[in-house]
């Protein structure tokens, strides 16, 4: 396409931005027209990518950080014949794939992307993925605006892609100058962008980004560049090409007040259609698959559900080659060092950067991978955000706490995950496990890589007795009863991870004073074992959850939940974090806080009223 031919494309993404957001009486055109000029080059200069193959494995990646733009997106899709007039119309409307942010519903978007800050993150993870595993020669291009410069995952991933010399990964950054309420920190002065982004090891260019000819030979730089990734800093003005609006305040997150004079300002409505270039022909390695020969430990020994994690993950990798791990530089405790040393070319370290941790396998994800990402329970709440943005993107990726609760003992309460379960039951579509023993932590590994959403594995730092068979299955939305009587059983403790072992002792002091009691290990605390649940409180009409949580949004509301559909509900105690521990030993931490055996004994002598001197 020749220069003239260049802007006329990119007025046309300006009027379509425009109608767009007229037709929704909603949006973003003025964040779209300001990128336009940037958006036109790159689709129509540097952008390889087949829109009849979305899946073609050579194609390059667009991430739209700045997703409140979509109207530019979409008016790209439009321009290459993806998305025809009537579609780009229906712009925020109900059942619309235009969604007020891009999300994966589109088949040429990867990721979901609109809380600012987490598109270069994710790019990052795709880069990885072109340079170390796929070895193909797709780019990775990220748009985003200067607001979300200011947040600190956009520097995790600035200084994770230059350390790992992410040369496929170009950084667009549309500086316009004005954020939602007034000017941005920097507002023009590109220059205290590029200080920054040089000092963290990556190649800059500063452009007019309304030059396309400066643009066009920014793009051709950034792809001729090698070792260092690329960052474009084009000035911009919000709202390009409309007076009334053209770098005023006052106008972000509104349509234009008179779209048809904006429509003739800007050169009406050009039908300009165009063909992105091809991506090279080419393949990804073929990943083996095969079983998994997972790890086999004999009955009563003492094993961290930690240490089998990072031992069946392993084998997994041993028999699954797309399977990929990551961690935050706590590998040596999470274990996931197993994985480094057993498949070195698909372990990455992400250093104490828990948000480019759970972005980069979001990342790894959309390129066909199966992350596992690992790193302390409690830091993994640093990262909610891109959990919670996953589950928009329809990512699969596996969570890995470890060091969960106050059983972790003499470290104290700012190494303990005591949220995380109630963090991870509220993404949408996520599955919650949380082993006892080190044969179930194996199984349970090896079945999270077929399940879908985020998946998250709770571990313990402490060894523990092994109390199934190295053959027991134990699929999602299942348990396992560990003590029955039959209708004799007076109440049902409902435990999981380390207090099941706390339940056992319980339940055996118990029967020593005439109170039969079942026992159930909640290993899948979302989805629950709904009919075991039911089933124990029809024969004891008693529950007592045990868990090394906080009581609120745990085990404990995991089992009431059962029972919130109007039914006759059984009697129900919970047992729970409910102090601000300190440091002790595992032991002491579980008996202040009221969850070892003696707490079990106690409060189910409450619950069944009945109290048996020994």
């Amino acid at each position: 396409m020749d220069a003239e031919g260049l802007a006329a494309l990119a007025r046309q993404l300006r009027v379509d931005a425009v109608r767009a957001a007229d037709a929704a009486g909603s949006g973003h055109p003025t964040s779209s027209m300001s990128a336009a000029d940037l958006g036109a080059v790159l689709l129509a200069r540097h952008l390889r990518f087949d829109f009849d193959r979305p899946d073609h494995p050579g194609n390059d990646r667009l991430v739209l950080s700045k997703g409140h733009a979509s109207p530019l997106l979409y008016a790209m899709y439009r321009a290459v014949g993806a998305v025809d007039d009537d579609e780009l119309l229906t712009y925020r409307q109900l059942g619309s794939r235009l969604e007020g942010h891009p999300t994966p519903r589109l088949p040429w978007v990867d990721v979901a992307t609109g809380s600012l800050g987490q598109g270069l993150p994710v790019g990052v993870g795709m880069a990885l993925a072109g340079k170390r595993l796929d070895q193909l020669p797709y780019r990775v291009y990220v748009l985003c605006g200067d607001s979300e410069m200011a947040e600190g995952s956009v520097w995790e991933a600035v200084e994770h892609a230059a350390y790992n010399h992410l040369d496929n990964l170009t950084l667009v950054v549309d500086v316009n100058r004005l954020g939602q309420r007034g000017p941005t920190r920097h507002e023009h002065d590109l220059g205290a962008y590029q200080r920054r982004l040089h000092a963290f090891g990556w190649h800059t260019i500063e452009v007019d980004g309304h030059d396309l000819d400066a643009v066009d030979r920014a793009f051709a730089e950034a792809r001729s560049t090698v070792r260092e990734p690329t960052a474009i800093l084009a000035a911009t003005r919000k709202g390009r090409g409309v007076a009334a609006v053209e770098d005023k305040e006052g106008f972000h997150g509104k349509p234009l007040k008179d779209t048809a004079e904006a429509i003739e300002e800007l050169g009406g409505r050009p039908g300009i259609r165009i063909s992105a270039q091809r991506p090279p022909d080419g393949d990804r390695p073929k990943a083996e698959r095969a079983t998994p020969e997972l790890p086999r430990y004999d009955l009563g020994d003492e094993v961290a559900t930690r240490n089998a994690y990072g031992e069946a993950l392993a084998a997994l990798g041993s028999a699954r080659g797309e399977v990929v791990a990551l961690d935050a530089e706590v590998s040596d405790s999470t274990r996931a060092e197993f994985f480094a040393k057993a498949h070195p070319e698909r372990y990455f370290e992400c250093y104490i950067a828990e948000q480019q941790l759970v972005a980069a396998a979001v990342g790894l994800q959309t390129r066909g991978y199966v992350p596992y990402a690992s790193t302390f329970a409690a830091f993994l709440t640093r990262a909610h955000d891109f959990l919670r943005m996953a589950a928009v993107s329809r990512a699969g990726i596996n969570m890995v706490g470890s060091h969960a609760g106050i059983a972790i003992g003499q470290d104290g309460p700012s190494q303990m995950g005591v949220e995380d379960l109630a963090m991870f039951r509220s993404v949408h579509g996520s599955t919650v496990l949380y082993p006892c023993d080190a044969n179930q932590t194996a199984k349970l590994v090896a079945g999270m890589a077929d399940l879908e959403g985020v998946r998250y594995l709770r571990t313990s730092r402490g060894e523990m007795p092994v109390i199934y068979g190295p053959d027991e299955e134990f699929p999602a939305g299942g348990s396992k009863v560990l003590r029955e009587h039959g209708d004799d059983d007076r109440a049902t403790v409902v435990a999981a991870g380390v207090t099941v072992h706390e339940a056992l002792k319980a339940a055996d002091l118990l029967a020593e004073y005439g109170i039969p009691v079942r026992v159930v290990d909640l290993y899948s605390v979302k989805p629950v074992d709904a009919d075991t649940l039911n089933q124990a409180a029809g024969v004891t009409g008693c529950l007592l959850t045990v868990e090394d949580h906080h009581p609120e949004g745990g085990i404990g509301d995991a089992v009431a939940e059962v029972f919130s559909d109007g039914r006759p509900a059984p009697r129900l105690t919970r047992l729970a974090v409910r102090n601000m521990p300190g440091s002790a030993t595992p032991e002491e931490q579980l008996h202040e806080a009221g969850i070892d055996a003696e707490a079990i004994v106690a409060a189910v002598k409450l619950l069944v009223e009945r109290v048996v001197a020994p």
